[in-house]
């Protein structure tokens, strides 16, 4: 079967001294890759309004090169835990001498003796550091309990013996983390009753899939008027017809619209789904499994902008927590853009610090352009930008709440190992996969069959124009992604 390609590359357009429709000569007035040729139709400018507009995510993604092609069915990534290692719930006894950490499949216990920690009651604030004199029974890294002999450094035990000391006997909401460790003069690495398992960096293993995504355009043969036919006379001396299908851009920007919603809204398949098809995890699905949620941040409660900047803070405080990375990007409704216009307003300058607009080549005037506005709040940098998909009322944008009313996506690139490449390798944190190899390219694929406009591929009296594409979207690193959600 013949194809033929409708995806110009910009300079590859060719006037065709007949009036044949060729991959060489097609004028696409959708993706902009070919808006020199324009000039030859100035009444095309005028014929319709685009209503609608793009939906901003996916733009952003092409613009800033986070597109990357993939040769399998699946991307595999792992992410490095966490550094350190605390544990929650512990349990104090009376005395306040032992601590018991409950190890589970999840969390294993690796404390030694010798180890020197940090003990704390997160309801008050009280906290002590702590000597681990021995592991008074089970053993770091097996099944069961693993109770452990401590003494603090500044009082007797746990249990508070004059006033004004800190109090953390007969308590089971404890946390506790590791902050060294101390031994005696003389003493081997580790004492003869136990021997301590050791301690490796842990790795957490993320997959996504591709799914295929098509849609198509068809022409009648006694429609064909409906392709429209332009005469030009080039500077460098060339001449000849260039054609264009006016419906054909409309159906190629409905169907850029599903790769983004695709990438969005998609949901793998689980639990007791019998639907024939794998699914795909999609960017809402990512954070709310892996991410952080904020939710009610323009509830009736929070009426003014104070309300709104502690809950503010409170995110840039759960940012200190995780990646605490610098710049971010801010994907809002209206509601909730104008919540931050409200906040930001009641913020002098002086509190505000202005922005580097680093992420855009320290270019203000690139940042405006492609629709975003800066500001900085603590050591964070923010772009914020309203963003169509949810204003849209043909999706999230037609209901009183939608669920989700923004997110926020670190800028950046983080550092992860590529199962496939067997490598670390640095990634944009958020970043579209699609496939591709030497003798396929499915990140927008486009080609023509039927029987009309010179396409004879089959005895269908028609022209039809198909569009596939096959990708994912990669969320690396979703603790430092917030979800903005309603109340």
């Amino acid at each position: 079967m013949a194809i033929l390609p409708v995806d110009p590359v910009f300079g590859s357009i060719i006037p065709s001294q007949k009036q044949q429709t060729l991959e060489t000569n097609y004028l696409n007035f959708t993706d902009g890759t070919s808006d020199f040729a324009q000039q030859y139709l100035p009444e095309i400018y005028e014929a319709e309004v685009e209503r609608y507009g793009n939906r901003t995510l996916s733009g952003f993604l092409r613009m800033v090169g986070a597109e990357m092609p993939m040769t399998s069915d699946q991307v595999v990534w792992s992410e490095q835990n966490r550094l350190h290692i605390s544990y929650e719930n512990v349990v104090s006894n009376v005395a306040g001498t032992t601590l018991t950490i409950a190890q589970s499949a999840n969390v294993q216990c690796v404390i030694s003796d010798s180890a020197t920690l940090v003990v704390m009651n997160p309801a008050t604030g009280d906290e002590l550091k702590c000597f681990v004199e021995s592991i008074a029974s089970g053993t770091p890294g097996a099944s069961g309990n693993v109770v452990l002999n401590v003494k603090p450094y500044t009082q007797a035990t746990l249990d508070s013996a004059g006033a004004g000391e800190p109090d953390l006997a007969n308590l089971s909401t404890l946390k506790v983390f590791v902050y060294g460790s101390e031994y005696k003069k003389g003493s081997g690495t580790v004492s003869s009753n136990y021997d301590p398992i050791s301690v490796t960096p842990q790795f957490t293993q993320y997959s996504n899939s591709p799914i295929i995504i098509r849609d198509r355009y068809q022409v009648n043969g006694s429609d064909t008027a409906q392709i429209g036919w332009v005469e030009v006379a080039t500077e460098d001396g060339a001449s000849g017809f260039l054609w264009y299908l006016k419906a054909e851009s409309e159906t190629r920007l409905r169907f850029e619209d599903y790769l983004e919603m695709s990438v969005i809204e998609g949901e793998l398949k689980g639990g007791g789904s019998t639907v024939s098809v794998k699914g795909t995890q999609g960017l809402f699905s990512a954070i709310d499994e892996r991410g952080n949620t904020v939710t009610g941040f323009t509830a009736d409660a929070q009426d003014n902008a104070g309300d709104r900047l502690g809950t503010f803070d409170n995110i840039l405080k759960n940012l200190d927590t995780q990646g605490a990375i610098e710049e971010n990007m801010l994907f809002l409704n209206r509601a909730t853009a104008l919540d931050f216009d409200d906040m930001l307003a009641s913020i002098s300058a002086g509190s505000n610090g202005g922005t580097a607009y680093g992420l855009f080549e320290n270019s203000e005037e690139m940042a405006l352009n492609l629709g975003f506005s800066g500001f900085r709040r603590g050591s964070y940098d923010f772009y914020k930008t309203d963003w169509k998909y949810l204003n849209d009322a043909s999706t999230r944008g037609g209901v009183a709440a939608s669920g989700i009313d923004g997110v926020l996506v670190p800028a950046g690139t983080s550092t992860v190992y590529d199962q496939v490449l067997g490598t670390n390798i640095r990634r944009p944190f958020l970043h579209a996969r699609y496939r591709a190899s030497q003798a396929d390219d499915r990140r927008m694929k486009n080609w023509i069959t039927g029987s009309v406009g010179g396409a004879f591929t089959s005895d269908l009296d028609a022209m039809q124009v198909h569009f596939l594409s096959e990708r994912c979207l990669v969320v690396q690193g979703a603790n430092n992604f917030v979800l903005f959600k309603g109340a």
